[in-house]
């Protein structure tokens, strides 16, 4: 998989970095997303959301589900049966319990602080979709993570996962390379207060395996019926994949 990325130098886990990180930034991240996407990031979600109507009214987990922002998306477009948001962050939880008290029409999501890269606290088959917005690439063991994701979602499930991604094509690869090396930095720094947050972001993105790498392991923890599809010039991409019923699970690397 290549060189582990952290927020804050060798010093520590990335699991525990991680979550530093996003407990350090929670104040200020819905606000970063849009302006880092200049508002891109609600389409990408709708767009995610779109790809699973055919679990409309099902159980669905959205994982690394931050402030919430996808997953009350989720609970306004597909009004799940069940919906649970989960993530490392307290911090960022604080954040999604505050703004799910104060919306006027009712939700029914729960909110759970989990790693799910080590262990999701739900039985095996318990989720029809599962969702992972900008998430998959923080963590500290991506195979186990998505064997995890395998095991909770029931035969016919989906897993969407949203992930930024380095542009393929000229002049967008160099504008990227740009903008995310040292305006992002630059402007994350400022707003959030932790700039080290916001020059990993640039650095775990291009380390992260894009596009037809990410669909080969995904094959390889035993997914079937997996494809990605590229936004906004390959700066954002979705990927799909299925549980099917004769998928074999391979071991971990």
């Amino acid at each position: 998989m290549g060189k582990i990325i952290k927020p804050y130098g060798e010093e520590g886990s990335k699991h525990e970095q991680v979550e530093k990180m996003f407990d350090n930034i929670a104040p200020a991240y819905d606000r970063m997303n849009h302006l880092m996407s200049f508002g891109s990031d609600r389409k990408w979600r709708s767009r995610t959301i779109m790809a699973l109507e055919k679990h409309r009214n099902g159980k669905i987990l959205d994982i690394a589900c931050g402030t919430g922002d996808m997953t009350f998306e989720i609970n306004r477009k597909l009004s799940p049966e069940k919906l649970v948001g989960a993530d490392l962050s307290e911090g960022m939880l604080e954040v999604a319990r505050f703004k799910q008290a104060r919306q006027s029409e009712s939700t029914t999501v729960d909110f759970v602080r989990c790693d799910c890269c080590e262990a999701i606290p739900f039985p095996d088959r318990s989720f029809d979709a599962v969702t992972v917005a900008f998430g998959v690439r923080n963590f500290e063991n991506l195979e186990k993570g998505l064997k995890e994701i395998l095991r909770v979602l029931d035969t016919g499930g989906t897993l969407a996962i949203l992930e930024l991604s380095v542009p393929e094509k000229f002049p967008f690869r160099q504008f990227y390379s740009l903008y995310a090396g040292k305006i992002i930095p630059a402007i994350g720094g400022m707003v959030s207060k932790d700039r080290k947050a916001y020059a990993y972001l640039p650095e775990s993105i291009t380390a992260f395996p894009q596009r037809e790498k990410l669909i080969s392991i995904l094959e390889d923890c035993g997914f079937g019926n997996c494809s990605y599809r590229q936004m906004t010039f390959g700066t954002c991409t979705l990927y799909l994949a299925g549980k099917t019923r004769q998928r074999a699970v391979k071991p971990s690397r």
